[in-house]
């Protein structure tokens, strides 16, 4: 056991020493101790420790009440400690119990080193080791052992308890040239003590290549190898990269010189211009013959460049814009070529220009194709303007991008007004998925283009007949960038076709008609002349004066049938007689309400309710005196043929068409059984009714009238719910 007296000297020792006694109070210290821990205090005898250096006692405190238990000893080459105010204090120290005479424990001897600035040049070192991946070795001769490092053994990814030998360090570099060389160094330096500094490849224990740096030096004794050390680092990423840029180099050199494009330095401090190889060939002149001034760039421009190039030039240098131009340049053979230039110009300290670095290429080919388009684009467009077809460019969502006037005037609108719609919306939707789905074809590449006739509304509503021909432009990668349409109006010939195929029908219903006529004709007439001749003989024979006055009242009765039938059969002349030249617009709602006006008598009788729903400025072409025939023929047909089941109602509506205007005639009356009759319910002299009235002349002449009007009738009808007479009524042009 160790005695010591309290009132040892101590206060001169070169280190910071303390006494301590069992309850942790300063019992002696060096002034050392005072100047590195307590600098605040000018005596700390007496103060307990954890007062004094409160911050060391979660670390110190276990360690104090140990040795004072125990009387043994702790030291510690380093520890580190952060502050409350985020200071941080590397300790190093040697803690032993003291004894008193009676070898009883009276305390603790304190040793304290502040080794802070040491430590933190270590933790420095290996931080800087480990973010640089640089880590050392060492070999030793006499045992052929080798020691790494920690990062030595991370870069061969190796555990940390692997232990190397010279063969196994050296077979971890690639087979080849990289293991031949590294063996070869390491030989030349056991030898003669050369040192070396070379970038190798290694394979490292999981298979993965890497660039290192390897450095080794040699420490000779008597003439003979001692010792081999040295660093070892991971350089993969730095030599990738370095490769990587080194054959990025050698493609941009070849890509220039293939490119034709040169590069250039200009110095303007001293006025000195430095052009690589290709610049001399962009401006078709040798290298004697270039002083490398600035005069003598200036002197190969174009003299309508010059003044341009000079004032470009010092735009760049004042930094007002880049060097970003195109000019052209004039060969000592008199060629003129079109040259593009770019630079980037670098300045001093105080923001002076004092080099331009850029480069040029040759765009003559470039430049004579622009031109070349030029004059091909304005003669498209110049024939797209004056084409007598419409014409537009379509984007690939369906706006127009340009149209022409011609399609301007087909369709009816301004070419501003054309511009903000969608082809989609003036297209008639009957037609527009058949477009869609060749234009969606066209757009997958599966058809080049395609033509179909369409449908197109007028801007005034009216039916537009088009040749669509729409073919797809794309750029050189064979991408879409729009579509040219070509529109031809057909409409003139649509509407020739429809008046021929109208006069080819009117003209076979005009036969039937007159075999129709020519039939009633040959029967009605032939059977009233039979009838007639008959009673005519009866009366010569006969000689009773009551049979003669009897015949004679047959006769007139004859006589009358014949003259009606004969004004039946001129009634349905007159009707296709100069109809065209009577039409006219007539109001229709002002018609309606005239016929009931002249039925209401009839209307009251019969209890029946008609509804009009028809617009009040509703205007139809046609013959006046012919839609007054009709409307009285439909509305007494309905209160003639009512159900007695029922009160008549006669529902009257009409509704607009882009083309004509659609009136129907509804009842509720007894109806026609279309299945037995319809092939015959237009016919002269047809009834579907037991009335006694009835004579099959009203819908034979209604439905000729109609049609003489360029019209027609249309029915759909259920026995005992009612009949519906559509018509269809040409619009007025207006």
């Amino acid at each position: 056991m160790q005695t010591l007296s309290i009132t040892s000297l101590i206060k001169d020792s070169p280190s910071a020493v303390a006494i301590l006694d069992t309850e942790l109070r300063f019992a002696g210290n060096s002034r050392v101790w005072l100047n590195d821990f307590c600098p605040d205090y000018e005596s700390i005898i007496g103060e307990n420790y954890y007062q004094v250096i409160p911050h060391t006692k979660n670390i110190l405190q276990p360690i104090f009440e140990e040795c004072l238990e125990n009387g043994s000893k702790n030291m510690n080459s380093g520890q580190k400690f952060i502050y409350p105010n985020g200071n941080e204090q590397w300790i190093k120290w040697k803690i032993s119990a003291w004894t008193d005479s009676d070898e009883k424990i009276g305390g603790l001897i304190v040793l304290l080193e502040d080794v802070t600035e040491t430590k933190r040049r270590e933790e420095l070192y290996a931080k800087a080791e480990e973010v640089a991946r640089i880590g050392g070795w060492e070999l030793d001769m006499t045992t052929n052992n080798i020691y790494w490092t920690d990062i030595t053994k991370d870069i061969h990814e190796v555990p940390r308890d692997y232990e190397p030998n010279l063969e196994s360090g050296i077979n971890f570099y690639k087979k080849g040239e990289h293991r031949d060389l590294i063996t070869n160094l390491v030989s030349n330096g056991i030898a003669d003590g050369t040192p070396w500094d070379t970038e190798l490849i290694i394979v490292t224990a999981k298979g993965k290549e890497l660039w290192v740096r390897a450095k080794g030096e040699v420490v000779f004794t008597d003439g003979k190898c001692e010792r081999l050390y040295g660093t070892f680092q991971d350089i993969d990423e730095k030599k990738r990269t370095e490769l990587s840029l080194s054959k990025v180099s050698e493609r941009l050199a070849l890509a220039t010189q293939g490119a034709n494009v040169g590069i250039w330095d200009y110095d303007m401090v001293n006025n000195q211009l430095v052009w690589d190889d290709n610049m001399y060939r962009l401006y078709g002149i040798n290298k004697n013959d270039f002083n490398g001034e600035y005069e003598a760039w200036q002197a190969g421009l174009h003299p309508d460049d010059k003044k341009r190039g000079d004032q470009e030039i010092a735009m760049a240098i004042s930094g007002e814009k880049d060097f970003d131009t195109e000019f052209r340049v004039i060969w000592p053979n008199g060629e003129v070529r079109f040259i593009k230039a770019t630079a980037v110009t670098q300045r001093d300290s105080n923001g002076k220009a004092i080099k331009m670095t850029g480069t040029n290429w040759d765009i003559t080919e470039l430049k004579n194709s622009q031109m070349m388009l030029a004059k091909s684009q304005e003669s498209f467009f110049g024939a797209f303007e004056n084409s007598d077809t419409g014409m537009a460019i379509v984007s690939i969502s369906g706006k127009w991008i340009k149209v022409n006037q011609s399609l301007c005037s087909s369709l009816g609108y301004k070419e501003k007004e054309l511009l903000k719609l969608t082809f989609q919306q003036i297209t008639h939707p009957e037609d527009l998925q058949n477009d869609l789905d060749l234009l969606h074809q066209t757009i997958a590449g599966e058809i080049p283009s395609y033509q179909i006739g369409k449908r197109y509304f007028h801007k005034d509503g009216s039916v537009i007949h088009g040749i669509l021909t729409v073919t797809a432009v794309r750029n050189i990668n064979g991408k879409i960038l729009h579509f040219i349409s070509q529109i031809t109006d057909i409409t003139p010939q649509i509407e020739n076709e429809k008046k021929l195929t109208r006069l080819v029908d009117i003209t076979t219903e005009q036969n039937d008609s007159l075999l129709n006529f020519a039939h009633i004709v040959s029967h009605n007439l032939r059977s009233h002349s039979s009838n007639l001749s008959m009673l005519t003989n009866f009366l010569v024979k006969e000689r009773s004066d009551n049979e003669r006055k009897n015949l004679l009242g047959m006769l007139r009765g004859a006589s009358d049938s014949l003259n009606e039938t004969i004004l039946h059969l001129n009634e349905v002349v007159q009707v296709k007689i100069g109809a065209i030249e009577k039409m006219k617009d007539i109001n229709l709602y002002e018609a309606i309400k005239a016929v009931e006006k002249n039925l209401n008598l009839i209307i009251k009788e019969k209890k029946a309710v008609c509804e009009i729903n028809v617009p009040k400025d509703l205007v139809i072409k046609g013959i006046p005196a012919y839609l007054d025939s009709i409307i009285l023929n439909l509305i007494t047909n309905s209160l003639k043929y009512s159900s007695p089941e029922r009160p008549p109602l006669i529902q009257i509506s009409s509704e607009r068409k882009s083309s004509h205007i659609k009136v129907s005639f509804k009842d509720n009356g007894l109806g026609i059984d279309l299945k037995r009759h319809n092939d015959k319910l237009f016919g002269m002299y047809k009834t579907f009714h037991r009335n006694k009235d009835a004579k099959g002349i009203g819908l034979f002449i209604t439905k000729n009238q109609m049609e003489a009007m360029n019209g027609k009738i249309e029915v759909e009808s259920t026995v005992d719910v009612g009949s519906v007479f559509i018509l269809y009524f040409e619009k007025p042009l207006t």
